[in-house]
């Protein structure tokens, strides 16, 4: 089977619409698999053991700043350029493999000589610190049929492996944790088998559609993915800083029952994050191709719309302070009814990242990524910052504080930064003008 680029339509607001969708449905189902799992796991599990899983994630999002060296986005914009022919694509996916695969040997032999170390900063065993890496070489591979299938506007396709993913997790955790008793452990194993199950589905697909051509070696490719990529491992630092680190500073300062009260409350307030990744990710081929139409009305009419998605989005933050906190402790045992107050500043959070995805597209269409690094990693070190210090002073909603106010911090200086690498009409409202 091969594949045409789509040609520009007349009507891709429809196609938007379609096509986000799907991706909120998908996404919806995803989100819907740890919020299923919840009320179930909060009453097995101790907040302690909860802590064990949530550290386990955590050092998966740490680790996929390196595995991979974002070399899958490389790809992804790479399908917009003129000169992007099928058989140049093909030999963009076998360079990203060949950079996934090395990146997950050279990691794996980094955690190996450091393992006690982060076995006792992590407060958990190494092994699965080891098997952490696989599973993020498994969701680079996977992210590599997925965003084929978005760039290409298979939505369908994509939403089915990704609830296909969920599904198999959902099964293999109540199975694990609750029909075998296996506890945390039976959640982290369950994790490492649907992971590879779907990157073994992933590979399948790309080898189907005469995607994968793996004996293909190009220093060229190498050297063009890497030049889009590296420079965004300061950027996906920054991301870990801003999304994730929290767990390790509760765990240092509260200790890991503390991260496991803080987990239940950020899996909450984590749905509306995949809803906005679902949208973004039929938002980014719709605006690539205005984008290259160069026409100043069709942008004026993006950010009039991009400016009603913010207000929206400030009326959820503001409505999550009210509802969230009883709607969260109908949800967990009693035993975590302590993050019930976090709700509302972790749902702002995520509001403003939200926000961020609408103005970030336009520096990765501008191909000039450097400075979209220092703001994150800037945001972030400011996060920890803040952390460090509320911690004492407020405990568990310090943090969420400080998650919110940097997660702003991060999407104004991104805001700023997007309109110097790919300027657009921010500022005007008035009349029209032609292309």
């Amino acid at each position: 089977m091969s594949y045409k680029k789509p040609k520009l339509k007349s009507r891709l607001n429809s196609s938007l619409i379609s096509g986000s969708a799907v991706y909120v449905a998908a996404n919806l189902i995803g989100a819907v698999t740890p919020f299923f799992l919840l009320p179930i796991l909060t009453r097995y599990l101790p907040p302690s053991e909860y802590g064990e899983i949530a550290i386990f994630l955590t050092t998966i999002t740490a680790l996929s700043a390196i595995v991979g060296l974002n070399a899958v986005g490389a790809i992804n914009r790479k399908y917009f350029d003129v000169n992007a022919t099928e058989v140049v694509i093909r030999e963009y996916i076998a360079a990203c493999i060949h950079i996934i695969l090395l990146s997950s040997l050279v990691t794996l032999a980094f955690t190996f000589y450091f393992s006690a170390l982060l076995s006792k900063w992590l407060n958990i065993e190494a092994n699965w610190i080891y098997w952490s890496v696989f599973v993020c070489t498994c969701i680079a591979l996977i992210a590599i049929r997925l965003g084929q299938w978005q760039v290409r506007k298979q939505a369908l396709r994509y939403g089915a492996l990704q609830v296909s993913q969920s599904a198999l997790l959902l099964a293999f955790t109540l199975l694990l944790v609750i029909g075998l008793n296996q506890g945390a452990e039976g959640r982290l194993i369950a994790q490492i088998i649907s992971s590879g199950t779907i990157a073994l589905a992933a590979l399948y697909f790309l080898m189907k559609d005469r995607l994968l051509e793996l004996l293909h070696f190009d220093k060229t490719k190498y050297k063009e993915i890497l030049l889009f990529g590296v420079p965004l491992i300061p950027h996906s630092v920054g991301i870990f800083l801003l999304s994730s680190a929290d767990r390790i500073v509760i765990n240092d300062k509260m200790g890991i029952a503390g991260v496991g009260i803080y987990m239940a409350a950020a899996q909450v307030a984590g749905i509306l994050g995949l809803l906005f990744d679902a949208i973004n990710n039929a938002y980014v081929p719709w605006l690539y191709e205005k984008l290259q139409k160069n026409c100043r009305e069709e942008n004026r009419k993006i950010v009039y719309k991009t400016y009603q998605w913010f207000a929206f989005l400030l009326v959820v933050a503001g409505s999550s302070f009210l509802f969230g906190p009883m709607a969260f402790r109908l949800l967990v045992d009693d035993d975590y009814h302590a993050g019930a107050n976090l709700i509302g500043w972790l749902v702002l959070g995520h509001c403003f990242n939200g926000m961020y995805l609408m103005v970030t597209n336009y520096i990765f269409y501008s191909k000039r990524t450097g400075m979209l690094s220092l703001v994150t990693v800037f945001s972030g070190g400011v996060n920890i910052a803040l952390m460090i210090l509320l911690i004492p002073l407020l405990g568990l909603e310090g943090v969420v504080i400080s998650f919110s106010l940097t997660m702003c911090l991060r999407f104004l200086l991104t805001w700023w930064v997007a309109q110097r690498r790919h300027p657009m009409p921010w500022f005007y409202f008035k009349g029209s003008v032609s292309c």
